[in-house]
């Protein structure tokens, strides 16, 4: 488990590197006493691990920026990946607070030549939301921020450069639908194009949060989490509750099938990573986003396995309950 005495951790993304495990991490201080004035005090922490249970904490990874830097505002969540040259390349979020008191939300680059010391790319912001396909920031309540966070960068399955999945929201379609996957294509890591969404609005989700592709055992999947307030009145009024989510995808582009996401978690879980145990094995992570009392904890739980029941994937209950009472 992740725990931090001072300060509560929430979203997180993890890589490997030489048997050792890499975690980046969203953290702010308890000393706001709310857990829910922590966005606009995010930094980026970072603890290595051998077996994704016993964490020891290094040096951050990065803060955010001065004025009039993107992110001037907060540093939240990205995706570590090695290039083709050797370097590591982390995408983040950047957040800016506007005039009108609304976020807009952009693309950042840091690069590492060993996962410890981080610089950012002077030509900062790399990707930015494109209006053609995407809602700007000044939409109405309770969308008025721009939503464009949580790239998970991945190489082209086949050798093509590289893809950016996003978080976004489309400009067009039902208001409380509109959660979409954004997609930007690049050859190089650093020059970035923008694409249509990879989803269509109109699957019953606000929005898609910090989506995730991975093949766990010779089946594409997409993770993606939603709060059950951000679900449409149509879902919401069927009775769903908000977690984490994995939708069946016939590649790493897909097709997904987001109106058929089935739940990994319920929202006592959240932000959940896939990730391959010193074994192999695929296991999942998460955040306490709800302890036995329903408060926010603050923590990454413990890692428990996932397979496959027919054409569903899920976490073994067994383990998760257990690492819930960690």
């Amino acid at each position: 488990m992740l725990r931090l005495p001072d300060s509560w951790v929430w979203d997180f993304w993890i890589v490997e590197d030489e048997g050792t495990y890499h975690a980046f991490f969203l953290y702010a201080s308890r000393a706001l006493h709310h857990p829910d004035l922590r966005h606009r005090r995010a930094a980026v922490g970072h603890a290595i691990s051998t077996d994704l249970v016993s964490w020891e904490r290094v040096k951050d990874a990065l803060v955010h920026g001065s004025p009039p830097s993107f992110d001037q505002t907060a540093t939240w969540t990205g995706s570590v990946v090695r290039g083709d040259d050797g370097r590591w390349y982390m995408f983040y979020t950047g957040s800016t607070l506007a005039d009108e008191g609304q976020l807009v939300q952009q693309i950042g680059l840091a690069t590492s030549d060993d996962l410890f010391t981080w610089v950012k790319h002077d030509r900062n912001p790399v990707v930015s939301a494109d209006p053609r396909w995407y809602a700007p920031m000044g939409g109405p309540a309770p969308w008025q921020d721009e939503h464009w966070r949580d790239p998970w960068v991945m190489a082209d399955p086949d050798g093509d450069g590289w893809h950016m999945l996003i978080t976004a929201r489309s400009n067009d379609g039902p208001l409380d639908e509109r959660g979409v996957i954004g997609h930007a294509r690049s050859k190089d890591l650093l020059e970035w194009t923008v694409q249509p969404p990879l989803t269509a609005p109109g699957a019953g989700f606000g929005q898609l949060e910090v989506p995730q592709v991975e093949n766990v055992d010779g089946r594409w999947v997409l993770v993606f989490n939603c709060l059950g307030n951000e679900f449409s009145r149509s879902r919401a009024s069927a009775g769903s509750t908000g977690g984490v989510f994995a939708a069946r995808a016939e590649s790493a582009l897909g097709p997904y099938d987001i109106a058929g996401a089935t739940a990994l978690t319920d929202e006592s879980l959240y932000v959940g990573k896939l990730v391959r145990d010193p074994s192999g094995r695929w296991v999942f992570l998460a955040f306490v986003n709800r302890d036995a009392n329903g408060d926010f904890d603050g923590v990454i739980n413990d890692p428990a396995p996932v397979r496959w029941d027919g054409d569903t994937l899920v976490v073994d209950h067994a383990d998760r309950q257990a690492a819930l009472a960690n």
